[in-house]
C-alpha cells in the first residue's frame, strides 16, 4: 500500500503575471482608429498633464471590451491587466476623478468625436457606406438626475425596451453599414424624445459619413412620416422601411394573396440550416402609393410599396393568435365557474375582470361579452363569444406587411428591396452585444453629461468589437475559409467579435525588471491563429 504524506503549503511572493488577453489587439485598433489623436484634438490638456484625455478613454474602451465592470473599478482592472505596457498608462493614474473629468471633457464634443472616429474607420478599413441601418434602443438608469444639465440626453421616463418602466431612461440611435455590420454612427437622445422626430438629425450626419455618394438608409416603422420621407426625398437620399397601419391599411393587407404574388429565393439566417421543404417560402409584389402633406401646399410623395408576404410568418402569428385565444377561454371559463363567489360577487365585478382578460390576453378585439344580473339568484351572468368575422379579417392579413421605398425599381426590383430591408436585423444583432458582451444594461453616474460621454465610449468599444469580427471573417475569407478551428468548446465555429475576445483572454504577460523586457507565455495555437488573423504582434507593445 502506497500512503501520500500530506503536505503543508508555504505563504510566497505574489504572482507577477498580468493579464494581457486582448490588449494588443484593441490598442492596435484604436491605433488605426486614431482615437487617442481625435480626442486630444477636440480637448487638449494642459502641458503639465500626466494623462490626456485620449489616452484616458482608450483605456476606458478596452476596459469595456475585456472586462466591462462599474467605472469604480477601472483602477483596480488596471492594475491586474498589462494596461500599462499594451497603452503606456500608469493605473495609478486612473482613479475615478479622472475618469470622471475626462468624460467631462470629452462631452461637448461628442458629434465630432463620434464623426471623426467614424470617417477614420470608413477609411482605415475600407467600409462602404452606401447602404446604412439605423435604429435606436433605450438604456435604464438607476437615480433621480431631476437637475439634468442641457444641452445632454436628459434621463426620462418613456417607453423602455428593457421592460423597466420604474426607472428613468436615456437613448441611443446606432446606424450600422451593411458591409460587415459596422457601427459608424452612433448619438445619444433624450428618454422620452420621440424616435421619429430624431431621423432627419441622423439623416443629416449619416451625409456627412457617406458624403458624395448616393446613400441608402433603412429603418424600422419609425422611419416613416410625411416630414421625414419629404426630407430624404429632398435630400437625394433613398429610403427602405416598413409602414405600420397607420399608412397601409390592415384592409388593403387583407385584399392580398400570395398566389398572385411573386415567389423569391430568399432564405432567412434562421431556416439557412434546414431542408428545403422546411424553410419559409416568400413572395412579393408591389403597386405605387401616394402620400399627401400635412398642409395644402405640402408636394404629394410618390413612394413604390412592396408587399411581402412570410410563410413563417403567417405560422407565428396563426400559432400566437391560437395560444392567446386558449388562454383567454380559460381564464372566461374559471371566471363562469366562480359567478356568484365572494371573487365575482355582482355585475361590476364580473366587468372588470373581462377587462381585465381582453387586455392582458390582448383579445379585446374579438372578445364579445355581455353581463347581467340573474332576477330569480340575484347572481351575475355572463355571455361571450370570439367574433369570427373579426378573427377573419385578422388572419387574413397573416404574414404580409409593407416597405415603402423611393428606389427607382431600376436600382433595385421587388426582390433586391426586400433583400436590403433584411439586412436590418444586423442593427439588432448589434444592440445584442451592446448590451450583452459589453454589459450595458442599466447605469449609474453622476450626471447626464457623464452618461451621454459613456454612451459614445461604449459606442467606440462596439466599433472596435465589430471591426475584430469583419477583420477576421475576410482573412478567413482570404484563406478560403468560413471557420476557425477550435473557437467555440473545441470546435470550429464563424467566429464574432465575442468568442475571438474570449479566446484572447488568457494571454498573459510577466513584466519586464531593469533591463529585461516583458515577456509572454507561449501562446496556445488557437490564439496564435487569431492574431495571425488580426495581423497583430502583441510583442509589440506601446
Amino acid at each position: 500500500m502506497t500512503w501520500l504524506v500530506r503536505q503543508r503549503a508555504q505563504w510566497g511572493q505574489a504572482s507577477v503575471e498580468k493579464m494581457l488577453g486582448a490588449l494588443p489587439v484593441i490598442a492596435g485598433f484604436c491605433s488605426r482608429l486614431r482615437i487617442r489623436e481625435l480626442v486630444d484634438a477636440a480637448c487638449p490638456v494642459r502641458d503639465t498633464a500626466e494623462l490626456t484625455h485620449g489616452q484616458v478613454i482608450e483605456v476606458l474602451v478596452a476596459n469595456r471590451l475585456t472586462s466591462p465592470a462599474p467605472l469604480v473599478h477601472v483602477q483596480d482592472w488596471a492594475r491586474g491587466w498589462a494596461v500599462s505596457e499594451a497603452f503606456g498608462v500608469e493605473p495609478g493614474l486612473l482613479n475615478d476623478d479622472r475618469i470622471g473629468r475626462a468624460l467631462d471633457a470629452i462631452a461637448p464634443h461628442l458629434d465630432q468625436v463620434a464623426g471623426s472616429v467614424g470617417l477614420a474607420a470608413i477609411e482605415a478599413f475600407g467600409i462602404d457606406v452606401a447602404r446604412l441601418h439605423w435604429d435606436m434602443t433605450s438604456i435604464s438608469l438607476h437615480g433621480d438626475y431631476d437637475d439634468a444639465e442641457p444641452g445632454y440626453a436628459r434621463p426620462r421616463f418613456g417607453h423602455p425596451k428593457d421592460r423597466r418602466p420604474d426607472l428613468k431612461q436615456v437613448q441611443a440611435g446606432i446606424a450600422v453599414s451593411s458591409d460587415g455590420a459596422i457601427p459608424v454612427f452612433h448619438r445619444a437622445y433624450d428618454g422620452a424624445a420621440g424616435e421619429v422626430g430624431q431621423v432627419i438629425g441622423a439623416m443629416q450626419g449619416l451625409q456627412k459619413l457617406a458624403g458624395p455618394q448616393q446613400m441608402l438608409m433603412i429603418g424600422d416603422s419609425k422611419l416613416i412620416s410625411y416630414a421625414n420621407l419629404a426630407a430624404m426625398d429632398g435630400a437625394s437620399v433613398s429610403f427602405i422601411a416598413p409602414a405600420s397601419k397607420l399608412y397601409v391599411s390592415a384592409e388593403t393587407l387583407a385584399g392580398l394573396d400570395p398566389a398572385t404574388a411573386q415567389a423569391v429565393d430568399y432564405v432567412a439566417a434562421r431556416d439557412a440550416g434546414k431542408p428545403a421543404d422546411r424553410r419559409g417560402v416568400w413572395h412579393v409584389r408591389e403597386d405605387v402609393m401616394t402620400l399627401a402633406g400635412p398642409r395644402k401646399k405640402d408636394p404629394v410623395l410618390r413612394l413604390r410599396r412592396v408587399f411581402v408576404h412570410s410563410s413563417a410568418r403567417a405560422q407565428a402569428a396563426e400559432a400566437a393568435r391560437a395560444k392567446k385565444l386558449a388562454r383567454a377561454r380559460d381564464d372566461l371559463a374559471r371566471l363562469e365557474r366562480g359567478l356568484g363567489s365572494r371573487h365575482y360577487p355582482d355585475e361590476p365585478a364580473v366587468a372588470d375582470r373581462i377587462t381585465a382578460i381582453g387586455r392582458t390576453r390582448r383579445v379585446n378585439a374579438y372578445l364579445s361579452a355581455e353581463t347581467g344580473t340573474d332576477p330569480d339568484t340575484g347572481k351575475p351572468t355572463l355571455s361571450w363569444h370570439f367574433d369570427q368575422q373579426t378573427l377573419d379579417a385578422e388572419a387574413a392579413t397573416d404574414g404580409w406587411y409593407a416597405l415603402l421605398t423611393n428606389l427607382p425599381a431600376e436600382a433595385a426590383d421587388a426582390e433586391q428591396v426586400l433583400r436590403h430591408y433584411k439586412g436590418q436585423e444586423a442593427v439588432e444583432r448589434r444592440y445584442q452585444a451592446f448590451k450583452g458582451p459589453l454589459a450595458v444594461t442599466s447605469l449609474y453616474l453622476k450626471n447626464n453629461r457623464r452618461i451621454s460621454a459613456l454612451i459614445t465610449v461604449i459606442c467606440l468599444a462596439l466599433l472596435i468589437f465589430c471591426l475584430i469580427e469583419r477583420q477576421v471573417r475576410q482573412a478567413l475569407a482570404a484563406r478560403g475559409q468560413a471557420k476557425v478551428d477550435g473557437l467555440y468548446a473545441g470546435r470550429p465555429a464563424v467566429p464574432t467579435g465575442k468568442l475571438v475576445l474570449d479566446a484572447l483572454a488568457g494571454i498573459r504577460l510577466i513584466p519586464g525588471t531593469g533591463q529585461s523586457p516583458p515577456t509572454i507565455p507561449q501562446p496556445t495555437d488557437l490564439q496564435l491563429d487569431l492574431l495571425d488573423l488580426l495581423d497583430i504582434d502583441p510583442r509589440d507593445l506601446r
